[in-house]
């Protein structure tokens, strides 16, 4: 007699390890995970009463088990946001049957499984929190077989065991309760061999707990309010009667040490403060959020800071001797990094400025208004959506009013297609100048259009919503060079 467990189709889900270039893998590479549920193996009863009756005996009852309960205990590696490798034990417990036949007796059979396994495990994010995941691997189980007979049953040889390396395949789903915790409901598929020599599988649905290694609290801040649409420059502060000084705080796109055209007003109220007062110096501190390891983020900040100092030195013609620029990684959040907004306020350039006092009575010049304003635009599309309109109409008529003043128009994608992202953010920004010339008069001279391609991202995105972010065009208003 043989224990026989059906074999199904089974479709073959292909895990996609694919790593971003710009997206750097968390610290928390190294996790632990335990789950446990419901196991299903479907025994194949027509199966074995043909074969009770090929040896004789008429089945007249047949009974059998096949659920039982099944764990799993595994350690996983996070290569990055998309990729990790798992591997661990599980048992998935133990079937059997019953079989009741004339002549009079019963043959019993049972099957147990366990062994170890490792899995390459995919990640499809969805949310902040939760995430589709898919796992393909290899198991080496042990088959424990074992059949009993009474009455006129016979049985010869009584116990099997095999131990052989086969395939599994898994989905699930994952939320992720904080930084630290997650938690998984997923249903595996294991194919095994019972030993007597049939192979089939067994089913896992299960719930598990995740723990991950080397989480950091964050400190608790406010709510990081939504950036202002209008970035006016710093001015410099009179602190004393006698004495001034001067600040500044500038912010990056991810990935991204360049200096942008927005940032260059509050450099210049900066550097004519530095010219003015040629005995002080300014330390420049360069910072990152906490997406990417710390090696990474330390190596972009100081990269942030150097980028500064060296666009003060080259374009205002700073001394190099007054100017020290440090990165301090993503050590010193000023908020959450668990939003959005809370990421982009922590990719910055702080800078500590000496105070001066004015003994000649001079003064620096009054900073000077740069404006920053984002269309954003369909997936593919370069057309200017009418909610934009009373936008542009402000634009215009700050054109008018202040008519030395230039405006550059900065097209940005997604990363969907590759392929045609630089074009589509050209014609995003050139769609823009188009309206603004034809529509609302604007002056062309007075317009310059470039085109970034998806090289400048505000969000990293992940989500629907992030990539929509990143879909647009800046309107950065401000003065010739």
């Amino acid at each position: 007699m043989k224990t026989i467990i059906k074999t199904q189709a089974i479709v073959t889900l292909a895990l996609l390890g694919i790593t971003m270039p710009a997206l750097a893998t968390e610290q928390n590479r190294w996790y632990f995970g335990a789950g446990g549920g419901l196991t299903l193996a479907n025994i194949a009863q027509q199966e074995i009463i043909a074969d009770l009756l090929g040896a004789g005996y008429e089945t007249t009852e047949f009974r059998d088990n096949d659920s039982d309960f099944g764990y799993k205990l595994y350690v996983g590696y996070q290569f990055n946001p998309y990729l990790a490798l798992e591997g661990g034990y599980f048992d998935l417990g133990e079937f059997d049957y019953t079989a009741t036949t004339i002549p009079a007796g019963t043959k019993t059979g049972s099957l147990s499984f366990s062994g170890w396994n490792m899995d390459a495990v995919g990640t499809i994010t969805l949310t902040e929190r939760s995430s589709l995941i898919a796992r393909v691997g290899l198991h080496e189980g042990t088959t424990k077989t074992q059949f009993a007979g009474t009455g006129a049953v016979n049985v010869l040889n009584s116990d099997y065991r095999n131990k052989d390396i086969d395939y599994k395949i898994g989905v699930g789903y994952q939320y992720k309760v904080n930084d630290a915790w997650s938690l998984r409901l997923e249903a595996e598929r294991f194919r095994i061999d019972d030993a007597v020599g049939n192979t089939g599988h067994v089913d896992l649905y299960s719930l598990n707990v995740v723990y991950r290694f080397g989480t950091r609290k964050h400190a608790p801040v406010a709510a990081t309010p939504p950036p202002p649409v209008q970035q006016p420059a710093p001015r410099p502060i009179a602190v004393a009667t006698e004495q001034y000084c001067s600040e500044l705080g500038i912010q990056f796109e991810i990935g991204n040490e360049n200096i942008e055209r927005v940032n260059r007003e509050p450099i210049l109220v900066l550097a004519t403060f530095l010219e003015k007062y040629p005995d002080t110096t300014a330390i420049i501190q360069g910072h990152t959020d906490n997406v990417g390891t710390a090696a990474d983020n330390q190596r972009l900040s100081e990269q942030r800071a150097s980028s500064l100092r060296n666009y003060l030195i080259g374009e205002h013609g700073i001394n190099a001797s007054r100017l020290t620029a440090v990165g301090f990684g993503e050590s010193q959040p000023i908020a959450s990094n668990s939003t959005t907004q809370g990421q982009q306020a922590n990719r910055r350039i702080n800078t500590v400025i000496d105070c001066a006092t004015d003994i000649a009575g001079l003064s620096t010049l009054p900073a000077r208004t740069t404006l920053a304003m984002a269309l954003e635009f369909e997936v593919e599309s370069s057309a200017v959506q009418s909610k934009y309109h009373l936008q542009l109409e402000s634009v215009a008529k700050y054109m008018q009013l202040n008519p030395d003043v230039m405006v550059t128009l900065e097209g940005h994608t997604d990363n969907a297609n590759p392929a045609t992202a630089q074009r589509i953010s050209q014609e995003r920004a050139q769609s823009v100048a188009d309206y603004l010339v034809r529509t609302l008069k604007v002056d062309r001279s007075r317009l310059h259009v470039e085109g970034f391609g998806a090289t400048r991202r505000d969000t990293y995105n992940i989500t629907a919503s992030h990539r929509q972010e990143n879909r647009r065009v800046n309107i950065v208003i401000g003065y010739p060079n």
